[in-house]
């Protein structure tokens, strides 16, 4: 989405797995409408104790849900693949700062489920749509409109209308307490957001196609290169 800062200097632009325009978490429709005044359930509060404390305790091998291991087969790599670096992979996982100011980043309290909101420090903070601004409006009216590709895995788990890491998605599950039902939090739609967005994109001039990669996860690009690659070449010629 960085194509908004500078779209003069794009010859095209690939969108690869991409996250959702109006941030993650916290938001209820396509339009990235805030499900709560104060974007609850969105930034570092959404991160799992239980994945710090096993970075904390250098958990390289179990593969239970929260482990860096587990995460990263379960949400990332997609269901069947393993990459052959994966332990290098892993340990990169170890080099991440811990705290308030890094990961899990600082939170802030809030009377709505899941009654946590957005703090101001860490990368996770940095994705919550509090701070999308105007983001989206600068995609939609840049000039020139670099040629789009979207290209992504059929079965990402970490993109998706019912993310793995939403916390209207775990709220069915009874694994966060107090869940107000899902027409109060919905999960965040979004392949619905993109998809809106990339649809405006288009009519406002723009020109964008879309590749589903079948059986891939939110790497296609390692899981799948070959067919990423012939999508990736048929845009780069289209565009060229």
């Amino acid at each position: 989405w960085a194509m908004a800062g500078a779209p003069e200097r794009l010859l095209s632009v690939t969108l690869a797995g991409p996250g959702s325009p109006f941030g993650f978490g916290g938001t209820r429709d396509a339009a990235g409408t805030p499900t709560t005044d104060d974007f609850a359930g969105s930034g570092g509060g959404l991160i799992n104790p239980d994945l710090v404390q096993a970075l904390l305790d250098g958990d390289r091998d179990s593969l239970s849900d929260f482990s860096p291991r587990g995460i990263m087969r379960r949400l990332v790599w997609g269901e069947g693949f393993i990459p052959e670096r994966e332990d290098a992979l892993i340990d990169a996982m170890f080099r991440v700062h811990i705290g308030d100011q890094g990961l899990p980043g600082d939170k802030e309290p809030s009377p709505s489920w899941p009654y946590v909101a957005p703090g101001k420090w860490g990368a996770t903070n940095a994705m919550s749509p509090k701070y999308v601004g105007d983001l989206v409006a600068r995609i939609l009216h840049a000039e020139p409109k670099p040629p789009a590709l979207w290209v992504y895995g059929s079965i990402d788990l970490a993109v998706s209308n019912t993310a793995a890491s939403d916390p209207g998605t775990w709220g069915p599950t009874g694994r966060l307490p107090g869940f107000p039902g899902s027409e109060v939090y919905p999960p965040q739609p979004m392949m619905d957001q993109i998809r809106k967005l990339l649809e405006d994109y288009r009519s406002r001039g723009g020109n964008c196609e879309e590749a589903q990669i079948e059986g891939a996860g939110h790497v296609a690009f390692l899981s799948h290169p070959d067919e990423f690659n012939r999508a990736f070449h048929a845009h780069l010629a289209r565009t060229s």
